[in-house]
C-alpha cells in the first residue's frame, strides 16, 4: 500500500513539476517584457530590409537572430505613434538599402509618429544618400562623433554576363515582347540598348526629384544647395555637416543615450540603457501586428520576391521567392476564416515565372469573389508582379514604386560551344521533327525559332488582354503602355494602371470599406503566410532541408557579399532545367542606390 501511496506521489510530482515551471517560465517571460513607463523606442534601419521575414522559425541552436522585415517596422511605427509611453524614437540608420518606395512609405511612418506627439531622432553612423533621405524625415538627425556624411548621388548599375559565358561555352537564345523588356540583355548583349537607357534615365530623373526636393524642404535649403554638395562636396565630415545645415549635432552613440535618458528622467541615470527599448523587445510586448478594437479581421497576404513555383509545393523562405503554392495555402487559410472579412494583397515583387503568375492570378480573381481583395504595391511590384495585382478591387501603390512591365521574354541556354570544349559527345534518336529542338545542346533554328519567339508572343498577348479586361482598357491602350515599359506608380496611376496613391494603412481601410466593416475601428490583422515552426522543414523536405536551413545561409552570406538578384535567379532556373523558360520578370535588375 505504501509503495503504491509512493507511486500516486511520484505520478503526481511528474504531472505537476512541468506545470510548475511552465508557470514560472511564463510570468518570467511576461515580467521581461514589462516595459517602463516612460522610454526611448531604438529602432535599427538598415540594410536591405525584406517584406516579410522568413515564413519558418529559426533551427534551434543556429545562432540566427530574426531580423526585422520592412513590414515589421510599419507596423512598430504605427503603434509607436499612439504609445504614451514612448518620449522618443531613435532610428539608428546605417547602410539602408532599399526601394525609394519603400523610403517614401517609412517616410510616412515617421510623419506619423511625429504627428502623435512623439519626437523623432535619426542617429547616422556613416550615411550615405539613402540613409540620409530618410534621416531627414525625422526631427533632428544626429551624426556620429567622427563620422560623415556620403552624398553623391544616385546610380542605377547592371553588369553584363555575355562575354564571360561565351568563354566558357554558355551562350543564351532569347525573343522579347516588346523592345523595352530588356531583361534579357545581360545575356544577349555587352550594353545597354537605347530602350533601357532610356527606363533607367527616366526612372533616376524622378527619384533623383523627389530626393533633393524633400531633403531640402525639409532641412530647410534650397534644391540647388543640396545638389552643390552632391556634386562638389560629396564627402562631408560630421561637423560639417552642422555648419552646413545638413545636421543637427554630432555625437557618439553613448553620449546621446545619456543625452536623452537625462532629458527624461531629469537627472544624471545611473543606467541609461534602462530607459531604452529595442523594436525587437517592443514587438514582443504589444498586440501584434496591431491592437484591433474589433474581432473582425483583414488578411494581409504578402508576396515577396520572384515568382517561382516549387517542385514540391513546400513552402518556401521568403527570401527564395514568392511561390505558387504559398499563396494558395494562404488564401485558402484567409476564405476559411470566418473572422476575415477582406484581403490585401501587398505585392513586392519583380515578377518571374510567367505561367505561375498567370496560375497566381486566377487563384486571386476567385478568391476575389468570395470576399473583397484590395492590392498594395510595396518597393516593385512588376511584369509577373504587376498581373497579380489584376486582381484587385482597387490597386493602390507608392509613387515611387516601380510597376508596369508589362511583357514577356524567353530564355533558352545554348551549351554547344561548352559541350565541344570538353569533348562532351551525344547521340540522340528521336520521333518528331521538334522532338530535339529545345535541347541546350544546340541553338534554336529556322521554324523551331520562330516557334519559340511565337510562343512568348501568345503569351504577351494573353498579358495584355488580362490588364485590358481587369483595368477596363481597350488592348490598344493597353499595348501603348505596356511592351516592358516599367513606370513610376505616380505614372501608373496617370496611365490608368492603378487606382490611388497609399501604403499598406491606407489599402487596410480601402478594404475595410469594400467589406462594409466599421472604419471607425481597427480590425485585426492577419498576416499570411503564416509562420512555420522549424520541425514542419522535416515534413516539407526532409534532412536535406534542415541541413540548408542550419547552415546554407551563413555559407552563401560568408562567399557572396551581394545578395543574388531577381534576374540570376531566373536564370538559374532556365540552366537547371536546360530548356526554355517563359518569363514575366521585370526587365533588368533595376536598383537605383
Amino acid at each position: 500500500m505504501q509503495a503504491k501511496s509512493c507511486f500516486l506521489k511520484g505520478c503526481l510530482v511528474l504531472f505537476l513539476l512541468p506545470l510548475i515551471v511552465g508557470a514560472v517560465l511564463f510570468f518570467v517571460f511576461r515580467s521581461s517584457h514589462d516595459l517602463p513607463g516612460r522610454f526611448v523606442l531604438t529602432v535599427p534601419l538598415g540594410g536591405s530590409l525584406e517584406e516579410i521575414g522568413s515564413v519558418r522559425d529559426a533551427f534551434p541552436l543556429s545562432g540566427e537572430g530574426e531580423q526585422l522585415s520592412f513590414q515589421d517596422m510599419l507596423f512598430i511605427l504605427d503603434q509607436a505613434s499612439h504609445d504614451k509611453r514612448i518620449d522618443t524614437v531613435l532610428l539608428e540608420i546605417g547602410n539602408l538599402q532599399v526601394s525609394p518606395a519603400k523610403i517614401t512609405e517609412l517616410r510616412s511612418a515617421i510623419a506619423k509618429v511625429r504627428a502623435g506627439g512623439r519626437k523623432v531622432v535619426a542617429w547616422l553612423h556613416s550615411a550615405e544618400d539613402s540613409d540620409y533621405h530618410l534621416a531627414s524625415a525625422c526631427d533632428s538627425v544626429i551624426v556620429e562623433r567622427g563620422g560623415y556624411l556620403l552624398l553623391d548621388g544616385l546610380k542605377a548599375e547592371t553588369l553584363y554576363y555575355t562575354a564571360p559565358l561565351e568563354k566558357l561555352g554558355i551562350a543564351f537564345q532569347a525573343t522579347q515582347w516588346k523592345k523595352y523588356k530588356s531583361g534579357i540583355e545581360p545575356f544577349t548583349r555587352t550594353g545597354a540598348s537605347p530602350e533601357y537607357l532610356a527606363q533607367v534615365n527616366s526612372l533616376l530623373d524622378v527619384v533623383y526629384g523627389d530626393y533633393t526636393a524633400y531633403v531640402s524642404k525639409r532641412r530647410g535649403f534650397s534644391r540647388d544647395s543640396l545638389e552643390s554638395v552632391i556634386d562638389n562636396i560629396a564627402l562631408v565630415q560630421a561637423e560639417k555637416a552642422v555648419k552646413l545645415g545638413l545636421a543637427d549635432g554630432v555625437a557618439s552613440h553613448w553620449e546621446l543615450k545619456r543625452s536623452m535618458a537625462r532629458r527624461i528622467s531629469g537627472k544624471e541615470p545611473e543606467k541609461a540603457d534602462d530607459l531604452f527599448v529595442s523594436a525587437a523587445a517592443y514587438r514582443e510586448s504589444i498586440d501584434w501586428p496591431a491592437k484591433a478594437d474589433t474581432d473582425d479581421a483583414v488578411a494581409v497576404i504578402t508576396l515577396s520576391g520572384p515568382i517561382v513555383r516549387s517542385a514540391s509545393g513546400a513552402a518556401m523562405a521568403s527570401d527564395e521567392g514568392a511561390d505558387v503554392g504559398m499563396l494558395r495555402r494562404s488564401l485558402d487559410a484567409a476564405l476559411e476564416d470566418n473572422k476575415v472579412k477582406a484581403m490585401v494583397l501587398r505585392i513586392d515583387s519583380p515578377g518571374g515565372d510567367a505561367f505561375a503568375a498567370a496560375d497566381m492570378l486566377q487563384m486571386l480573381d476567385s478568391a476575389a469573389v468570395k470576399k473583397p481583395l484590395v492590392v498594395s504595391m510595396s518597393g516593385v511590384a512588376a511584369s509577373g508582379g504587376y498581373m497579380a495585382a489584376l486582381a484587385g478591387k482597387t490597386v493602390f501603390t507608392q509613387p515611387l514604386t516601380v510597376t508596369g512591365s508589362i511583357g514577356v521574354y524567353a530564355l533558352k541556354p545554348d551549351i554547344s560551344a561548352l559541350a565541344a570544349k570538353t569533348g562532351l559527345g551525344r547521340d540522340v534518336v528521336t520521333r518528331g521533327r521538334f522532338a530535339d529542338a529545345n535541347t541546350a545542346f544546340k541553338p534554336l533554328e529556322g521554324e523551331a525559332y520562330r516557334k519559340f519567339d511565337e510562343a512568348s508572343g501568345f503569351i504577351y498577348d494573353d498579358f495584355v488582354a488580362k490588364v485590358a479586361r481587369s483595368r477596363k482598357m481597350s488592348a490598344a491602350a493597353v499595348d501603348s503602355v505596356a511592351g516592358g515599359r516599367v513606370w513610376t506608380g505616380r505614372q501608373a496611376l496617370e496611365l490608368g494602371l492603378a487606382d490611388s496613391t497609399g501604403g499598406l494603412f491606407d489599402a487596410v481601410r480601402e478594404a475595410q470599406r469594400l467589406a462594409k466593416m466599421d472604419v471607425s475601428k481597427k480590425p485585426r490583422i492577419l498576416l499570411y503566410p503564416e509562420r512555420q515552426p522549424w520541425w514542419q522543414m522535416f515534413f516539407d523536405g526532409g534532412p536535406a532541408a534542415v541541413a540548408r536551413s542550419f547552415g546554407a545561409a551563413a555559407i552563401g552570406e560568408a562567399v557572396s557579399p551581394l545578395p543574388a538578384g531577381a534576374m540570376l535567379r531566373m536564370i538559374a532556373i532556365a540552366v537547371r532545367s536546360g530548356r526554355v523558360q517563359m518569363l514575366a520578370a521585370m526587365p533588368g535588375e533595376i536598383i537605383i542606390r
